[in-house]
């Protein structure tokens, strides 16, 4: 995970790419209240990573969600699904996933979808869901997700 997170990092931080500031923050941050809403309040856009663990994101991604989720403009409708009509803070700010699993990645993408649905986020590319060992196209394909979100937020900008 740590490969393709720095693939993602490195991507959106392509020399080529300008206007745009960087801010890498592990989930775990929120766990040790080194990050909280702010964190997420602050940022234009967002690139979201997990591994699949049991059919869904990990706890740590799961608790950043759980932790924020009011403070940044989330919205549920009567039957707990998402609204897509927040909004909320961060609402229309642009976003990419990627998973990485040992067998499946279907439920943790579909979880994060789900919240991020529920946040009024727009997606700004197709998950990136590898299974198995990286491979150097998954490594390669994770370096565009960042740099397109990148990209997108530096059109924004300018």
């Amino acid at each position: 995970m740590q490969l393709l997170s720095d693939q993602v990092r490195a991507g959106a931080g392509d020399e080529a790419i300008e206007g745009v500031e960087v801010n890498f923050c592990p989930a775990l941050d929120f766990a040790t209240g080194a990050a909280n809403h702010d964190t997420i309040l602050a940022a234009d856009g967002y690139v979201l990573g997990t591994t699949a663990n049991f059919g869904y994101m990990s706890g740590a991604l799961k608790h950043m969600f759980e932790s924020t989720f009011l403070q940044i403009g989330g919205a549920l409708n009567d039957d707990g699904s998402g609204s897509g009509t927040t909004s909320g803070a961060t609402s229309g700010r642009p976003f990419g996933l990627f998973v990485h699993g040992r067998y499946d990645t279907t439920g943790a993408t579909r979880s994060v979808l789900s919240l991020t649905q529920a946040l009024g986020w727009r997606q700004a590319a197709a998950p990136l869901e590898v299974l198995g060992d990286l491979t150097p196209e998954s490594l390669s394909t994770g370096y565009e997700l960042g740099a397109t979100l990148a990209a997108l937020l530096s059109e924004a900008q300018g």
